[in-house]
């Protein structure tokens, strides 16, 4: 390898650093809702929802005994937060509330959320990832002249070259879920290190349901050139690993699906679905409320505004919702079926079946 070479890296390596080393980009005191909006800042409906999800946990599970609720990448606890306020006083009362972050706690957080870098070693609720399997780091892969596929290198500048050719476990997920044409430049991003982040999370589940929110894709839909990308101040930019930036990529959620072994059950949704099931529509009110009652009709006209936000298609609405139970009741529900779309098919290999 020449010294220029040497210089950059795999994705997963110089993004691993960017984002999490000693100055990386979410240890800085801002926090990530400073540099971009996901769905808890959008609106308080949310963490509503979530807090309603947590309830038919709960009552799934058995009232009343010991509950959990562990936000992993918390943020600055904006989502522990808004479901602790949501939840009915006696479910609050006993509710053991976790926010797994890797920044410092934040100043003036609720006393009675728990801040911790890992998830508890035994988890008896609901453990809810919002965004963030799309922040674990990946390699990226690219075809080069001769259909081969190989590792992207980067330097810290955003610079890349063509390294070595992808082998071993890189090589088999890639063939299993996001095998790619022989086609000089065509991409994809190594989701590995998301199974194995998903799976490592779901084993601490005792009883309960783990739930993924992220922009994804499914084997078939996947697309040509990846979608690796960064955010700084609110906007798009291209994605450089120096801390400066937000370094994402969307998640092949069907893979993580299948990833925790020896459990069935995953299903995939649209948030769009899977809000709509907890009650969260952007349905206006009737007009006669503004005559009879106008106060109240603007204050419901608002959170339809923020509902049709949360659940618009071409945005937030298209979110993907992996729902992995863990030792709930044979035939439970956790979320009806809805009436707006059909779940998203989890694609697995009719000869690869976990």
């Amino acid at each position: 390898m020449s010294s220029e070479d040497g210089e950059r890296r795999g994705w997963r390596a110089a993004a691993e650093e960017a984002l999490y080393g000693p100055e990386g980009f979410y240890r800085r005191p801002e926090g990530p809702a400073a540099h971009f909006r996901t769905s808890v800042h959008a609106s308080p409906l949310f963490a509503g929802a979530v807090a309603r999800l947590l309830c038919r946990v709960d009552r799934l599970l058995g009232r009343p005994a010991p509950l959990d609720f562990v936000d992993m990448a918390a943020g600055r606890g904006e989502l522990a937060t808004g479901v602790l306020a949501a939840l009915p006083g006696e479910v609050a009362a006993r509710v053991r509330v976790h926010a797994v972050e890797i920044a410092g706690r934040p100043a003036g957080l609720d006393a009675r959320i728990a801040w911790r870098e890992e998830p508890p070693e035994r988890i008896r609720g609901l453990l809810f990832a919002n965004e963030w399997l799309d922040n674990v780091p990946v390699d990226v892969a690219e075809t080069d002249r001769d259909g081969v596929p190989r590792r992207v290198l980067v330097g810290r500048d955003g610079s890349e070259r063509l390294g070595e050719p992808v082998a071993g476990a890189d090589a088999d997920w890639l063939e299993r879920w996001w095998p790619l044409p022989a086609e000089p430049g065509l991409r994809a991003e190594i989701g590995l290190p998301r199974d194995t982040a998903w799976a490592r999370a779901v084993s601490r589940l005792g009883r309960g349901l783990a739930v993924a929110v992220d922009y994804g894709h499914v084997r078939g839909a996947r697309p040509l050139y990846g979608t690796l990308t960064g955010f700084r101040d609110g906007r798009e930019t291209a994605p450089v690993p120096d801390g400066s930036c937000d370094i994402t990529a969307h998640v092949a959620l069907d893979a993580c699906a299948a990833a925790p072994a020896g459990l069935t059950g995953a299903r995939l949704l649209t948030q769009r679905e899977a809000l709509h099931a907890l009650g969260v529509t952007g349905a206006r009110p009737p007009l006669a409320l503004a005559t009879e009652r106008p106060a109240q009709y603007v204050r419901a006209l608002a959170r339809a505004g923020e509902a049709a936000e949360l659940t618009a298609p071409g945005g937030l609405g298209d979110f993907g919702w992996l729902l992995q139970p863990v030792g709930l009741p044979d035939g439970a529900e956790v979320l009806p079926d809805t009436d707006d779309g059909a779940e998203l098919f989890v694609d697995v290999p009719d000869d690869e079946e976990q």
